[in-house]
């Protein structure tokens, strides 16, 4: 906590144009920190020195949209036609959250809504969110707080009923299936960086490697240096 986390998508280059297109095209699901050039692992502006096929803790593999198992790291599948993109994640203002009195240990799921994104090329799909229970007083500073992390999702895209944004609470991506609303709490909604993972995910290239959930980059950035103040 207190660093800059990202997302991970790594494509060979034949789709990297149209990919950083469709993170251009959708900028508060996908704001783009740095895009490496083909084949170097290296995070030059945000993390020098860093290695992306090995400083992750888990990585996840598709190939032509089929998920292999997660690996430890992808030496092996390294190739020089590679390009990684890095995500702004919105894991980075939960430091700023928790001093400001927002709990974000628990309460948290990620989830598919009917909300369509713009697509390129063949990068498509609905917008991923993360979604948050809160009581109404740690909404407002919620949304206060995360205002200042613009490239990192921002602020909320949402706050309240879930079925005006179509959020799918039965089957989450990421937390257990929700059958009512906790007592106190409204939900919170953030525009999440599974959104280009789930594009590239569609788009069904031929190879494919992402962080695994959970699993981000964690940069060399501070966090409260890297926000408005």
């Amino acid at each position: 906590m207190g660093y800059v986390q990202c997302n991970l998508v790594i494509l060979p280059r034949p789709y990297a144009f149209d990919f950083l297109l469709y993170c251009q095209r959708n900028p508060r699901a996908c704001p783009v920190l740095e895009v490496t050039d083909p084949g170097n692992p290296e995070p030059q502006r945000i993390a020098p020195g860093a290695d992306l096929r090995t400083d992750l803790a888990r990585y996840t593999v598709w190939r032509n949209g089929q998920r292999e198992d997660d690996r430890p790291d992808i030496g092996s599948l390294w190739r020089d036609d590679l390009v990684a993109f890095l995500i702004g994640s919105g894991i980075t203002f939960d430091l700023a959250l928790e001093r400001a009195g927002v709990p974000t240990d628990r309460d948290r799921w990620v989830l598919n809504t009917t909300l369509p994104t713009e697509a390129a090329g063949p990068f498509a799909g609905p917008l991923v969110v993360t979604m948050r229970w809160l009581t109404p007083e740690q909404a407002i500073i919620a949304t206060q707080v995360s205002a200042r992390f613009p490239f990192n999702h921002g602020a909320p895209i949402h706050i309240g009923d879930p079925a005006a944004i179509g959020a799918d609470l039965a089957r989450p991506l990421f937390g257990p299936p929700v059958d009512r609303v906790p007592a106190g709490r409204i939900a919170v909604f953030w525009a999440c960086g599974v959104t280009p993972q789930a594009a590239a995910e569609n788009a069904r290239p031929e190879l494919m490697i992402a962080h695994a959930p959970a699993h981000s980059f964690i940069t060399d950035l501070l966090a409260d240096r890297f926000c408005q103040p």
